[in-house]
């Protein structure tokens, strides 16, 4: 048994495990199957996995991998039947908003960013980051998902503190904004240079930080908030650190309104970064709704990666043309967003969503339904080895593979929600649940095992987010209407 401790950090307590020795070898043997996501989408069944230190050593059949390790190995783990997938890949997550969950529900774009979600984080402390941080990460981490691409909150000290201590992987930017209407006064004195100086301060700071694990990007929240200077600049220096770009892109009609109209464009966002040069192939531009077929042409010609937000596009946004995008060979992963636009942070409802909205959305394109459109080999792409091209470590994780990094997912279908299994592979996308999700390892240590985190306390987290969430309503003045005749 892992032995655990509790310490103090930062004024909250987080459950310290001691970790696996670097040469610990752990063979994990009689899965269902094991989906590997290489680039053959070989699946094994009855298979088993090695895992020495934070790589994978071997994977294959149960007997030949026993007959070869078992006598080397310094653990060995049953699964009894249960399946292994890549860890999985959020790359759209708003980790500092995850203590606004519910403040901004049905109301417009503009109204969600001017009047609740910027007043709500402008308010918030790098500790509030730090708990909304680690609150998101549970839940990540009970979706099964091992790595996530943060968009960009205020305060990256406290999401780096988090990631740290939750043991997952994350590509960590700060929201940066240098122009535009409705900013709340403590971000509205920002300049072009300031902006760009403290990422890079960011970068020299925490870039590797976590063992590795966290990486930071270049930040722009969107394109109405950004001067041409801070989107070249933001280029320039992204390359110069050989990192990514993160950014909300074609969100609104208005959007494409107001770029066509103020930067003399021909048709909006999409056209003008790439006029710009902003575009290429560590640019991750965010839900990316409105967009025109020259456009997507154009996504595809620069390499530029999608997070499509099934979930928050449907709420706000409206039907991004991801399979005619997928077609074009634009690499298109999956995100949550982040709770106030989406609520739930499960990346395993979102791969359900994407087959479901782009099958309904099919009717009202071509007049007669599509129900193979999206099918669930391109759904469990998107959330693995396509969201870890979109975070640039495709050679690392996104695929059970010799050599890559020993992030994995431990899935258990003997339950309510998937038997009978008779088609494991559609099963995985349109009757697995979060309950169904077992265990996590993420660099070769388990984060999870039978539905316990065990790298932070959950329910000292709860108690800080509750009351972290409350004080922010009230400094930020929030007041949310009444609903219903509650008594």
């Amino acid at each position: 048994r892992e032995k655990e401790r509790e310490r103090e950090e930062g004024g909250r307590i987080v459950r310290s495990v001691s970790m696996a020795p670097t040469n610990h070898t752990i063979v994990l043997h009689n899965a269902g199957g094991i989906l590997t996501m290489d680039s053959n989408l070989t699946v094994f069944t009855n298979g088993a996995l090695v895992v020495e230190g934070d790589r994978i050593k071997a994977v294959g059949g149960s007997e030949s991998i026993l007959a070869e390790f078992a006598a080397q190995c310094d653990e060995i783990v049953d699964l009894c039947g249960q399946w292994i997938i890549p860890g999985l890949i959020n790359t759209h997550v708003h980790t500092s908003q995850q203590l606004a969950r519910g403040i901004a529900d049905d109301v417009d774009l503009l109204t969600w960013l001017h009047k609740r979600i910027w007043p709500f984080e402008s308010h918030m402390s790098e500790e509030d980051s730090y708990i909304s941080t680690l609150l998101c990460g549970v839940e990540l981490i009970h979706s099964g998902v091992t790595c996530f691409a943060e968009a960009g909150g205020q305060h990256v000290p406290g999401m780096v503190r988090a990631v740290e201590a939750l043991g997952i992987r994350a590509c960590l930017a700060r929201s940066t904004m240098d122009a535009g209407e409705g900013l709340p006064p403590q971000w509205a004195s920002e300049t072009t240079y300031s902006c760009l100086k403290i990422q890079e301060d960011l970068f020299k700071e925490f870039h590797g930080a976590g063992g590795g694990r966290i990486h930071i990007w270049w930040g722009l929240r969107q394109i109405l908030n950004a001067t041409d200077e801070l989107l070249v600049k933001t280029k320039e220096l992204a390359d110069m650190y050989n990192t990514g770009i993160h950014m909300h892109v074609a969100e609104i009609p208005f959007e494409n309104e107001h770029v066509a109209k103020t930067r003399s464009t021909k048709h909006g966002t999409v056209t003008f970064l790439n006029n710009l040069g902003l575009l290429g192939k560590n640019f991750l531009a965010a839900h990316s709704v409105w967009v025109d077929p020259t456009e997507v042409q154009l996504l595809a010609n620069e390499g530029v990666k999608v997070s499509h937000c099934p979930a928050s596009n449907m709420r706000m946004l409206g039907f991004a043309p991801i399979p005619e995008m997928l077609d074009a060979g634009v690499c298109v992963s999956l995100g949550t967003d982040g709770a106030p636009s989406n609520n739930r942070m499960s990346l395993v409802d979102e791969m359900y969503l994407a087959s479901l909205v782009h099958k309904g959305n099919a009717v009202y394109k071509t007049g007669t339904t599509d129900p193979s459109a999206m099918p669930a080999e391109r759904i469990l792409q998107m959330a693995t080895i396509n969201g870890a091209k979109a975070v640039l470590q495709e050679d690392e994780i996104g695929s059970l593979e010799v050599g890559k990094k020993a992030d994995l997912v431990v899935i258990n279908p003997e339950s309510w929600t998937m038997i009978p299994l008779h088609d494991p592979i559609t099963s995985l996308v349109y009757c697995m649940r979060t309950e169904n999700v077992d265990s996590v390892m993420c660099d070769g240590q388990w984060i999870m095992r039978a539905h316990t985190i065990l790298t932070v306390n959950e329910v000292e987290i709860l108690a800080s987010a509750k009351e972290a969430s409350v004080q922010i309503l009230k400094r930020a003045n929030i007041i949310l209407p009444k609903r219903m005749n509650m008594i």
